[in-house]
């Protein structure tokens, strides 16, 4: 059977069964209640999982929960985005829920980290919206600057990203971020190397360039001044710590 047979076949199961998705209209609403951090509204529009309108991703019922939690995270992660929460932030929540996810053995976990996920969401949202935004070249500077760390990276290539000169960036960025944007770099990439260091097989040598330090032993000496142990001893501590658990 095609895919379009399978769409058909699927089509006319759900209207003999009186099957239904969720209300596409109520779904924006209540997503755009979480970027938005409007905890009222989000807790108005809130729906446990489990109702009739919720799709068969899986035979398994278990597994058609998490299918679909990691689903309402993705979406939950773009929305956010969208709404002003940083990317690195968003997207390192996202990873962060998606393990508790596949971790999860019963439905009443899952119910619970639905409920859990989406308000941790939604005060995210709210606190950034009660907080002063960063100004958008700043904002330009901090997407640019996760996204390229694996890059070489300089003032003047995010003064001309931003259309600004490079000392009223550089002074701008450490008025409002509170650290000047080499710092800032140096601690995001060193972030970036410490999950790495947790996550994957590659070597010391092989991060260190990859992340665009001037040598290995500059890499080890600034990763021990940062975290208080060089990236071996990191490694050894934590090493897919989250496989243990």
């Amino acid at each position: 059977m095609d895919i379009n047979q399978k769409l058909s076949h699927v089509e006319f199961l759900n209207r003999e069964y009186n099957i239904s998705h969720m209300d596409y209209n109520r779904e924006n609403e209540f997503f755009n209640a979480v970027s938005a951090g409007n905890i009222e509204e989000t807790k108005r529009l809130f729906k446990p999982f489990g109702g009739s309108d919720m799709g068969k991703l899986s035979a398994d019922p278990m597994r058609n929960l998490q299918y679909h939690l990691i689903i309402t995270v993705a979406l939950l992660t773009r929305a956010c985005i969208e709404g002003g929460l940083p990317m690195e932030t968003a997207y390192n929540l996202s990873d962060i829920y998606i393990q508790k996810i596949d971790a999860c053995r019963k439905k009443e976990d899952i119910t619970a980290l639905h409920r859990e996920i989406i308000e941790d969401f939604v005060h995210r949202m709210n606190s950034l919206t009660r907080t002063n935004r960063y100004p958008k070249a700043v904002t330009l500077c901090l997407d640019y600057i996760y996204d390229n760390l694996h890059t070489p990276l300089s003032l003047e290539k995010l003064a001309e990203l931003t259309g600004l000169s490079a000392p009223y960036l550089s002074r701008l960025f450490k008025k409002e971020v509170g650290i000047p944007i080499s710092e800032y770099i140096i601690r995001k990439r060193l972030e970036a190397a410490s999950n790495m260091l947790r996550y994957t097989d590659a070597s010391v040598l092989a991060i260190s360039d990859y992340l665009c330090f001037n040598s290995e032993s500059y890499f080890i000496q600034t990763f021990k001044k940062y975290n208080g142990c060089t990236p071996k001893v990191y490694r050894d501590r934590y090493f897919r710590i989250k496989n243990a658990k």
